[in-house]
């Protein structure tokens, strides 16, 4: 049988493993990459149709695997971050129609960079890198042109896996409560924690204690949930040991309370949340992607299954 409407195929032309996978803002188009060491640009068809797509460009400019793409806000321009065993995270600019140039190479790490992460807009062009050296460094374009670079030591010192912006909406800004937005990340590595961080008074501060411990492997992804303005943060896990733990903070500086999700039995690669924050895509290695739906309850349960 062939792949239902819900269930398409791109032929991606990669020679080696397919490591991530990112759809720009408008839904128009895709890029992946690979441990071959390349990225790829697609076009999607009318109405993001994935049975549709064209290749448009491939860029190389990495020396190692790379490990994940990120589309920035397309209030900057048409702008892709990469992420590599490498060492290197490189910021490729679309000038024409489909001639991209590298527009910055940052080699701010010692080790593989394994996850990178645009802020919301409204905190400017800013990426946020986590590192198998044990650190994240967070990149922000000024008025200039320039980048500035800081940087959190020792984040996980084992080596960071994933990071995850907060919603620049604050929490309980709907209801006209702490409205003014903070930049916020949280992360995850292979000391088997989770960890959130505030910018406050110039640099970057623990805002856990302790860090948010559930997991008993490494955490290989963390998700910040979009809030939409109420009051509850939520930041999803998921682990090497198979499972996924949804962690809630019902208010700023409360404790964040854990909730495990499911045991899936095999480790889990990757989460993704909807745009309203209450569908959770879980991505585990064996090749299923499920979908998970809170309920008025607070319960989740299990909407879809793919293979």
């Amino acid at each position: 049988m062939g792949p239902t409407r819900a269930e398409q195929f791109v032929e991606s032309g990669h020679q080696d493993v397919v490591h991530d996978v990112a759809v720009d803002y408008y839904g128009k188009r895709l890029a992946t990459c690979s441990s071959d060491r390349l990225i790829k640009v697609f076009a999607l068809g009318p109405a993001g149709d994935a049975a549709v797509a064209t290749a448009l460009v491939t860029l190389a400019g990495h020396d190692g695997p790379v490990w994940q793409v990120a589309w920035a806000h397309p209030k900057f321009g048409s702008i892709l971050a990469s992420c590599s065993y490498d060492r290197k995270v490189i910021i490729w600019r679309e000038g024409a129609e489909n001639e991209w140039q590298q527009a910055q190479v940052f080699q701010e790490h010692e080790s593989s960079v394994n996850s990178i992460c645009w802020a919301p807009q409204e905190f400017g062009l800013c990426l946020a890198c986590g590192s198998s050296d044990g650190t994240i460094s967070v990149l922000t374009q000024k008025a200039d042109g320039s980048w500035e670079k800081a940087k959190i030591e020792q984040a996980h010192p084992v080596g960071v896996t994933s990071v995850s912006w907060a919603p620049a909406s604050a929490p309980g800004s709907l209801i006209g409560i702490n409205s003014e937005p903070v930049q916020k990340l949280a992360s995850g590595g292979c000391d088997n924690t989770v960890k959130v961080w505030k910018f406050l008074n110039g640099s970057w501060k623990l805002d856990c204690f302790p860090p948010l411990s559930k997991h008993v492997d490494w955490v290989r992804d963390v998700a910040w949930a979009p809030n939409l303005g109420l009051v509850k943060s939520t930041i999803a896990s998921a682990s090497q040991d198979g499972t996924v733990v949804i962690w809630t903070q019902a208010k700023d500086g409360d404790q964040w309370q854990p909730l495990t999700l499911n045991d899936f039995k095999t480790p889990v690669w990757r989460i993704s949340w909807s745009l309203t924050g209450n569908l959770l895509a879980v991505s585990d290695s064996s090749n299923k992607v499920t979908l998970w739906k809170e309920e008025v309850d607070g319960e989740w349960n299990q909407v879809s299954n793919a293979q």
